[in-house]
């Protein structure tokens, strides 16, 4: 027999999720309830979704307050969604009077994933004119180089100062120091970080 399953989620400890419960009961008295606390900025964290996704069956329903209950994001909701949808189950949102069991309820939800794909779109459109600005004007320096690891080892054996090799390679000579320290503690074994930190070239 289908099962109706009613997930409520509050952010921290200090909140409860009467309000939630007491909704959801009104309109589905015989739900069962699965309460979890934790933030949903992501799905990590979240064993108790976790594992009534896993224990959906075909004709069942996750039934949600609202849709910020279940995800934070349009990419969350939507993989939710599709999950739910793939154990032949259905998803019901309270607030927004919602089922994707229904023809429109699925179409609503379709409708979602468009507008994620044109907000992503109109995201990577700024981003480029932004660069493109920037590089007009001189400004865009793109991506950190990467470290390069054998030239500081090099230039320290040759007996550059920190400040002359970071100044050269474009980095800081923090960067430097901890390079140095990870070649002392991989030829030592042992890490001098205070030894290290009264040589002269760290002046």
């Amino acid at each position: 027999m289908p099962q109706l399953h009613a997930y409520c989620r509050v952010s921290t400890i200090e909140q409860d999720a009467t309000m939630q419960v007491e909704a959801i009961r009104k309109r589905f008295p015989d739900a069962m309830i699965h309460e979890e606390k934790a933030s949903a900025t992501s799905r990590d964290g979240r064993p108790v979704l976790e594992l009534l996704l896993k224990m959906l069956r075909e004709g069942d329903k996750i039934i949600v307050w609202k849709l910020d209950r279940l995800a934070r994001n349009t990419l969350d909701l939507l993989q939710i969604k599709d999950e739910i949808a793939g154990k032949g189950a259905g998803l019901v949102v309270l607030d927004m009077d919602i089922d994707t069991s229904t023809a429109s309820g699925a179409c609503f939800l379709q409708m979602l994933a468009v507008f994620a794909e044109f907000e992503t779109n109109l995201r990577k459109e700024r981003q480029l004119a932004g660069i493109a600005k920037a590089k007009k004007q001189g400004k865009y320096k793109g991506r950190p180089a990467t470290l390069d690891k054998d030239r500081i080892s090099e230039m320290l054996a040759e007996g550059a100062s920190h400040s002359a090799i970071a100044k050269k390679l474009g980095c800081s000579t923090k960067s430097v120091q901890r390079v140095r320290r990870e070649l002392e503690v991989g030829s030592s074994g042992v890490d001098e970080v205070e030894t290290l930190e009264k040589t002269p070239w760290d002046h």
